[in-house]
């Protein structure tokens, strides 16, 4: 018999027909949402598991599933997922990193241009009703062009956001646990986060999630940056503190946010909600069909390797194969 595989959120259709030359395959067709418990007892028995960012392998999943040898994420991500626990047990762990690279470097863009130029904030307004005249002071947002932008985390997305800089001549700074390769190709100078946060017009947020930084953006940090600074994060939820983020929008500490990713998600801190300066986004960074299928495809083609004995492709953990 084929091996079982539970696929945790609806995907594509050609993504299920791959998989089913392998695997008995039981998918989530509705995109209902699951319980804890309801996974665990939809995965007991399955030898794989292919989730998304949301869903938390912990060790109580994995002592439910004591047949699991593969969990494949289709995320570059996989903070959700205890590896340490997954390589105890001998569970392979995969991403899907590269694939998502320009899709998401686009969406940063997207979320900083709103965020500074405050298109959210005035279409509400003139939805609302509100625009009965022009005036001078209307909706005035920050400069782009020329300004200085902040790079927090040069990886390939960082990089990624980093060249489109270019395009608007801006001075590229950027705080990494190591100097960037590609810094001097980039024009791009290394500085520490509490510079960086201080002398940046533009703050953008593209670095892992881990224990080291959870709240790496909170009260403090927000505190550092300019009254007329914006700051977008497209990393991940618990890199920022998202209630020290509401409270510094409110106040007026920085002039505005651009948030792709939440603590908690898919719930939002309702003090987020309510500030009106800050754009809300429900994690479509790498929202393109193309983007979104090669990262399908790039889990299934993990768990096909699984499968037939052949190497992962984009294992994250060594040892369990």
């Amino acid at each position: 018999m084929k091996p079982r595989l539970l696929i945790t959120r609806r995907v594509f259709p050609e993504v299920v027909e791959a998989l089913s030359a392998a695997y008995e395959v039981e998918t989530n067709p509705d995109d209902a949402f699951w319980t804890p418990e309801q996974t665990r007892a939809k995965a007991a028995g399955c030898e794989a598991l292919y989730v998304v960012a949301t869903d938390r392998v912990d060790a109580a999943l994995l002592e439910a599933c004591p047949r699991l040898k593969i969990v494949a994420t289709g995320s570059v991500g996989y903070n959700q997922i205890d590896v340490a626990a997954c390589t105890a047990r001998g569970i392979a762990v995969t991403n899907t990193p590269d694939v998502l690279t320009e899709a998401t470097a686009d969406m940063a863009w997207a979320l900083l241009m709103s965020t500074a130029r405050r298109v959210t904030e005035s279409e509400r307004w003139l939805r609302d009703g509100q625009w009965g005249r022009w005036a001078w002071d209307q909706f005035l947002g920050a400069d782009v062009h020329g300004a200085t932008l902040g790079i927090v985390g040069m990886g390939r997305i960082g990089s990624a956001v980093a060249r489109r800089a270019a395009g608007f001549s801006m001075r590229l700074q950027y705080t990494n646990r190591s100097a960037a390769a590609n810094e001097r190709e980039l024009g791009a100078t290394r500085v520490e986060l509490d510079t960086l946060l201080a002398t940046s017009d533009h703050v953008v947020l593209v670095l892992p999630y881990s224990p080291a930084t959870h709240h790496l953006i909170g009260e403090r940090e927000l505190g550092l940056m300019k009254p007329t600074a914006t700051l977008v994060n497209i990393a991940r939820g618990g890199i920022v503190d998202d209630a020290a983020l509401a409270r510094a929008l409110g106040a007026g500490t920085i002039a505005a946010a651009g948030l792709d990713v939440y603590e908690g998600e898919p719930t939002v801190l309702p003090a987020l909600l309510e500030v009106p300066n800050v754009v809300l986004t429900p994690h479509i960074g790498s929202a393109t069909r193309s983007s979104r299928l090669g990262m399908a495809m790039l889990a299934a083609r993990n768990l096909l390797a699984h499968a037939t004995g052949d190497a992962l492709l984009t294992q994250v953990n060594a040892g369990p194969r």
